[in-house]
C-alpha cells in the first residue's frame, strides 16, 4: 500500500506524462494486459487511457488491471488512471 506521501509524490510525476497504453472498443484483452504489464517494467509509473468504456465498465477495467498486474492504481481521473509498480531489485 501507498502511504498519502508517497501517493502525493506519484500524482506529481505523473502529471507530465501521457497514456502509454489505450484501451480500445474490445476492453482489456490478454495483449493490452501483456502491454501493461511491459510499460509497468520499464517506467514503474505510467498512465492509461480508457476512452471507448463508460463509467462503469471503466471503474471494473481498472480494478482488473490492478488485480491481474500487481500494480496500484494511483489516482484516476475521468478516463485515465495512473499506475505504479514498483520494479523488482
Amino acid at each position: 500500500m501507498l502511504t498519502p506521501a508517497e501517493r502525493k509524490a506519484l500524482k506529481a510525476k505523473a502529471h507530465k506524462l501521457e497514456p502509454v497504453v489505450h484501451i480500445g472498443a474490445k476492453g482489456l484483452t490478454e495483449e493490452v494486459i501483456t502491454e501493461i504489464d511491459r510499460a509497468l517494467k520499464a517506467h514503474e509509473l505510467i498512465k492509461v487511457r480508457a476512452g471507448s468504456l463508460d463509467r462503469d465498465a471503466r471503474d471494473d477495467t481498472f480494478g482488473s488491471i490492478c488485480e491481474r498486474t500487481g500494480a496500484e492504481s494511483v489516482q484516476q481521473v475521468g478516463k485515465v488512471c495512473v499506475l505504479f509498480r514498483k520494479r523488482p531489485d
